[in-house]
């Protein structure tokens, strides 16, 4: 893993956003779709003809199909967990990964060699990546409850359901019982195994069952459902999530917003380009964020903003507002914390140009020279060159 980076960074640019975190997490949602899909097919259909076929059992082959939807619908949480940044998600998706490519072997179908490929290029891809999901996972105590509730509902009534098996119709072995236990805490209940009318213990044991089933599923909904809703708050607030920000790479990072900013973001949006906000203007963030452009909330001059903003990969730094002084001490920060990473400012006064190159800008442009020169241009009839056509361009 020592050597990650050293290969990223003598990769072309094309093949970086190849092995990019969006391709892992991409690579991964689409194992865990292929995964499930395959499964499914194969179970529908009873079709042999992949490499391994005359040496899989058909039972082996049966079960490597009903697995392959489980492991499918465990790769969509490591899929997202990758997408949080968080560790645990990159090594659970790489210890699936193999799995999945073996479940794919194993179903002995044509239908499954895609996903064998896929899972089999998703591996070095995730494996370069490393370094980039290194963020722990902390679970809130909502979280913990709801994972304790569940688990131990379960338990409970596995347990208790093998204890009173006699009690019971339909059950025999530890399995029979963990079935009952999902059917009836989740409220199913199929009506093939049921207590014994005969037994007051059974029926009671089963009614405790049901409601603290009923009372785990429903913490568990809470803990999922709370964090949307807070993403949603988050969002109308113009803020940006952990989420989204664990997900920025190569991106252009525009420090503070101003009259002099608004023609940088249509610019950058116009071409598409990746980019955050950084400006600590409510109204400007909420507009901005309106408009689908990614926000971060705080001072451009503060350390932890520009932090969040993940600054340390960040392709190029754009500083222009109406205030030089404010621009200085933003790029004085910025220059700390990327001090291998281009910034380019605007000056407001010219006199001033110098003052922010010594802050640690690398091409300072001052508007006021600019327009004069360019209308200089225009009225010589000299403005021929398709960049001052496109400046003076008027929608």
């Amino acid at each position: 893993m020592a050597e990650e980076g050293w290969i990223r960074a003598r990769l072309p640019d094309n093949w970086r956003r190849l092995l990019s975190i969006q391709a892992a997490v991409m690579l991964a949602l689409s194992v865990a779709i292929l995964s499930v899909g395959t499964a499914v097919v194969n179970i529908g259909f009873d079709f042999v003809g992949g490499p391994l076929a005359e040496y899989v059992p058909d039972p082996v082959r049966d079960a490597a199909g009903f697995t392959g939807a489980l492991t499918g619908f465990l790769m969509v949480g490591s899929a997202l967990a990758l997408r949080r940044g968080l560790r645990a998600g990159w090594w659970a998706t790489l210890l699936l990964l193999p799995l999945t490519a073996a479940q794919g072997l194993l179903q002995s179908s044509q239908f499954s060699l895609p996903l064998v490929v896929l899972s089999l290029i998703a591996i070095p891809v995730v494996l370069l990546n490393y370094r980039r999901f290194d963020k722990s996972l902390s679970l809130g105590t909502t979280q913990i409850a709801a994972g304790f509730a569940l688990l131990g509902v379960q338990a409970y009534g596995t347990i208790g359901a093998y204890a009173l098996r006699e009690d019971f119709e339909g059950i025999t072995t530890i399995l029979d019982a963990f079935y009952f236990t999902l059917i009836t805490s989740s409220t199913v209940g199929y009506g093939d195994v049921t207590p014994d009318s005969g037994s007051t213990e059974a029926m009671l044991f089963t009614m405790s069952v049901l409601v603290l089933g009923v009372a785990s599923f429903g913490i568990a909904i809470g803990a999922l459902v709370g964090p949307a809703i807070q993403t949603r708050i988050t969002k109308t607030l113009g803020k940006m999530t952990d989420t989204q920000l664990e997900l920025l790479e190569d991106h252009v990072l525009v420090l503070g917003y101003g009259e002099l900013t608004e023609p940088i973001v249509d610019e950058l949006a116009a071409n598409d380009r990746q980019f955050v906000v950084v400006t600590n203007d409510r109204e400007a963030a909420s507009e901005l964020s309106d408009r689908d452009i990614s926000v971060v909330s705080g001072d451009p001059s503060d350390e932890e903003p520009l932090e969040r903003a993940k600054i340390e990969r960040a392709s190029a730094i754009l500083v222009a507002t109406n205030h030089d002084a404010e621009d200085a001490l933003a790029i004085l920060t910025a220059r700390q914390l990327a001090p291998e990473t281009r910034i380019v400012a605007a000056a407001t006064d010219r006199e001033n140009t110098t003052k922010l190159e010594r802050a640690g800008a690398d091409a300072v442009i001052s508007p006021a020279m600019l327009g004069g020169h360019l209308l200089v241009q225009s009225a010589l009839g000299e403005d021929e060159n398709e960049l001052i056509k496109h400046i003076m361009r008027s929608d």
